[in-house]
């Protein structure tokens, strides 16, 4: 069954799925209800970890977790950028459905992204008993869009109203402002005499920034990621005040960790659901004392190894605390890698021959296999078996699968683009439920990929679009969005994408980009109307 159909399709989903919503009232995985830690890595790539073949990066925990549960060599993120793949993965429903919110990559004062009173998983879990939480990378948006967001007072709405009990995150990404953390929707640390002015439009502060005086960075940076400096490092958008409550990336993985543990320790006693935004690979790339110059990939590599490093302390936590063998991990990345993006780190001259997307074509921003096709590793201890698994998964389909693991009913009209994919994950006979998956890239481009093919409609000359403030589009990193010919690939004889079958094939052509249009086309009215 294809997702886009789903709307057209329901009743006959929830009658293969037991009657009405998700369930998993018959086949019943686990005396107790399991725990679910979902971690989400930052722009890590299909190539990046020892387990999906890298040598010159080192990813020991990682490749431990995947040695326990089972490692997926066809699973995708639904967007090759983070905010859309972040809000597929929390809602059930692809970023696009979206029409009355911007689910483009946010800048750290939008708006709150999904609105309040969706069905998200952490919502549906708490409905259900669960203690919810979010650490690290947040990207979501904050506030009603209505005023500016006031980073001086608690932000509303945000993580609390889409199903949070417990946050303690950034806004957006680590290269844009405002640079500190927020716990439960406050900044941290934040002096009154000090408060936080933020602006992506003028440069309102009177701090320094990377384009005046790039002698005082770190690391050198482009006109998008020359605004204010923090910590060294030039960010995009700009900042005045909150100079106390500000973070220092040496420290970022060191926090996500403790409030990490203290979570998993506070929580212990009762069924919790916690999602990890880490932050690495994504720029700005800084490493903590203890990783730095530790990989043959420059700071890259060694922060793929901070990553892998945090990961392990989370694992060890669940062993300490006796929670392993009742908690559902699952590992993944929220779009392809990139080298270059915004700051000139060497990250691709100290490559060293090292493949972050493992061979396959493109990087973060476009539509090709290794933009959006992501390592995902999920373990649970006796319930989930230890292998590798072929079986199409995309990270829209976290939401039903997850609330099935815990029992809980799915609202007809929640997470269109969700499956449930536990009975594969349990290892039972059952035919693969995923047979097509939407890319979304930015520029206006998407593909599809049904069974082995994968098919890519023009774009036309367009501007960039959805890549945030200050982005130039002629930017290589974007203008390579732009498709000016239909695409064919044939990913079983090509997995690289190098022959384009478009002219051999046009009847092919035709059968899929008629179905892309059809799935496109059931926007967020009819694909939540459950017809």
């Amino acid at each position: 069954m294809k997702p886009g159909q789903k709307s057209s399709c329901i009743g006959r989903l929830l009658l293969l799925l037991a009657g009405v919503g998700f369930s998993v009232s018959a086949q019943p995985a686990s005396p107790a209800r399991p725990n679910l830690v979902v971690i989400v890595a930052d722009d890590l790539g299909y190539g990046d970890l020892g387990c999906y073949g890298a040598t010159k990066i080192k990813t020991p925990a990682v490749d431990h977790l995947a040695r326990q549960g089972l490692r997926f060599t066809q699973a995708y993120a639904p967007a090759s950028t983070c905010t859309p793949s972040r809000y597929a993965l929390l809602t059930g429903d692809y970023a696009w459905r979206q029409t009355a919110k911007k689910t483009s990559i946010l800048d750290g004062d939008a708006p709150l992204a999904i609105e309040p009173g969706t069905p998200t998983l952490p919502e549906l879990l708490r409905r259900a008993g669960y203690v919810t939480g979010i650490v690290g990378k947040w990207h979501l948006g904050l506030g009603d869009g209505q005023t500016p967001v006031d980073f001086n007072r608690e932000i509303k709405p945000g993580p609390r109203e889409v199903g949070f009990d417990y946050s303690y995150i950034i806004p957006a990404t680590v290269d844009r402002v405002p640079s500190v953390w927020l716990e439960n929707q406050k900044v941290v640390g934040l002096d009154p005499a000090d408060p936080i002015t933020v602006s992506y439009r003028i440069n309102l502060s009177d701090d320094s920034t990377g384009l005046q005086h790039p002698e005082r960075l770190k690391q050198p940076a482009d006109r998008q990621h020359a605004g204010t400096i923090v910590n060294g490092i030039s960010r995009i958008g700009y900042m005045k005040g909150g100079h106390a409550a500000r973070f220092k990336d040496e420290e970022l993985p060191g926090t996500v960790v403790a409030k990490t543990v203290a979570f998993l320790e506070a929580h212990q006693t009762q069924p919790f659901f916690l999602y990890v935004g880490l932050f690495e690979p994504h720029v700005p790339r800084v490493a903590a004392t203890n990783f730095t110059g530790t990989s043959d990939c420059g700071v890259r590599g060694d922060v793929i190894q901070q990553l892998d490093g945090e990961t392990g302390k989370i694992l060890e936590t669940l062993d300490r605390l006796q929670l392993a063998s009742n908690t559902v991990v699952l590992f993944t990345s929220d779009n392809g890698p990139i080298f270059f993006d915004g700051y000139f780190d060497r990250s691709q001259e100290d490559a060293h021959g090292h493949q972050p997307a493992g061979g396959l074509r493109g990087w973060k921003y476009l539509v090709y296999e290794g933009s959006t096709r992501v390592p995902l590793i999920v373990r649970w201890p006796g319930q989930v078996p230890v292998g590798v698994s072929h079986r199409m998964f995309c990270l829209t389909d976290v939401l039903a699968t997850g609330g099935a693991l815990a029992g809980v009913q799915v609202p007809d009209h929640a997470g269109v683009d969700s499956l449930n994919q536990l009975p594969g994950l349990l290892g039972k006979p059952s035919p693969a439920i995923r047979t097509s998956v939407v890319q979304q890239g930015t520029s206006g481009a998407y593909a599809i990929r049904e069974g082995d093919w994968k098919y890519i409609p023009a774009t036309g000359p367009a501007a960039a679009s959805g890549v945030g403030s200050g982005a130039n589009p002629s930017d290589p990193r974007f203008a390579a969005a732009i498709i000016l010919e239909p695409l064919l690939y044939q990913l079983a004889s090509d997995p690289t994408e190098k022959t384009n079958l478009a002219a051999q094939f046009p009847q092919k052509v035709q059968e899929l980009s008629a179905l892309l249009a059809e799935i496109r086309a059931q926007g967020t009215a009819k694909a939540r109307a459950g017809d």
